[in-house]
C-alpha cells in the first residue's frame, strides 16, 4: 500500500506475491479465442486514442462487425497480482463504458485487452492472470473474450496467434501530443492582453479620424439657397 507517496506493505485484498487465478498460454491458446480482422491497425488506433506508458491496461469493446465501440485505459494497483482483483477492475470499466449484452442468447460483441509493460515480449504469469480477468470479467458482462495483446519496448504482440509488430510499441506514446500548462502564455502576457487590446483600438480609431474627410463645425451648417415662396396679397373685409 502506498500512502503519501511511501510505501506502507502489501494490499491487503492481493493475498499472496503469486497470482492465484491465471490461465497459461497453452489454456489460452487452446480456448477458441476469435482473432482480430486487422490487428495492426487496430492496435494502432487503440494506441492513437490512449497512448499507454508501461503499467497502463486498455480495455475495448468490438461490436458485431469488428469495429471499435467502446474502450477505456487505467492503471491498476501496483501490489494486485491475482487475476480476481484484476477481473474486478475490468468489470468496473466494462461497467462505465458499455451496457451489459447479458439478456442476449449470445455475445455479439468481443471484448479486447492490451497490457503495456517493461520487459521482453512473451507470456508471463501476470499476463496469465490478466487473461483469466479478461475471459470472467466477459463472461459476467454477457460479452465474448477477445485477443490479449501485450505491448512491450519491442513492440506489440497478440499472444496465443503468434501475430506481432514493432510499431507501436511501449516507448511510442512519447511520439504523441502531450499538452501541458507550459503551453499556456505567461501570466505577465495574459495581463498585458487587456491593455494592449486597448491600445490597438485606440490606434485605430485615431487613424479613422485622421483618414476621414474634414467635416464642418456644427454650428457652422452648410449654405444651401433660401426657397422663398410667393405670397399672396391679403384681403380686408369689414365695417368700420
Amino acid at each position: 500500500m502506498v500512502i503519501n507517496g511511501i510505501g506502507r506493505g502489501q494490499h491487503p485484498l492481493s493475498g499472496s506475491s503469486s497470482p492465484r487465478r491465471l490461465l497459461d498460454l497453452e489454456t489460452w491458446t487452446a480456448s477458441g479465442i476469435p482473432m482480430l480482422r486487422d490487428p495492426r491497425e487496430f492496435v494502432l488506433e487503440l494506441h492513437q486514442r490512449h497512448l499507454p506508458q508501461s503499467g497502463t491496461i486498455v480495455l475495448a469493446v468490438l461490436d458485431a462487425l469488428h469495429h471499435l465501440a467502446a474502450s477505456a485505459s487505467f492503471t491498476p494497483w501496483p501490489h494486485d497480482t491475482d487475476g480476481w482483483q484484476h477481473r474486478n477492475d475490468l468489470l468496473a470499466h466494462l461497467r462505465r463504458i458499455i451496457p451489459h449484452d447479458l439478456r442476449r442468447p449470445e455475445p455479439t460483441r468481443t471484448a479486447v485487452l492490451l497490457r503495456c509493460r517493461e520487459g521482453a515480449p512473451g507470456w508471463t504469469e501476470q499476463d496469465g492472470a490478466w487473461m483469466w480477468a479478461l475471459r470472467d470479467a466477459s463472461v459476467l458482462h454477457g460479452l465474448r473474450c477477445g485477443s490479449y495483446i501485450g505491448l512491450t519496448p519491442a513492440g506489440w504482440q497478440i499472444l496465443g496467434d503468434g501475430r506481432s509488430g514493432r510499431n507501436p510499441h511501449a516507448g511510442s506514446w512519447t511520439d504523441g501530443p502531450v499538452h501541458t500548462v507550459t503551453e499556456l502564455p505567461p501570466r505577465s502576457a495574459l495581463d498585458d492582453a487587456p491593455r494592449s487590446q486597448r491600445a490597438r483600438q485606440q490606434a485605430a480609431e485615431q487613424a479613422k479620424r485622421v483618414d476621414a474627410p474634414p467635416r464642418s463645425h456644427p454650428s457652422e451648417p452648410p449654405w444651401t439657397p433660401a426657397r422663398v415662396t410667393a405670397v399672396e396679397p391679403s384681403r380686408r373685409t369689414g365695417t368700420r
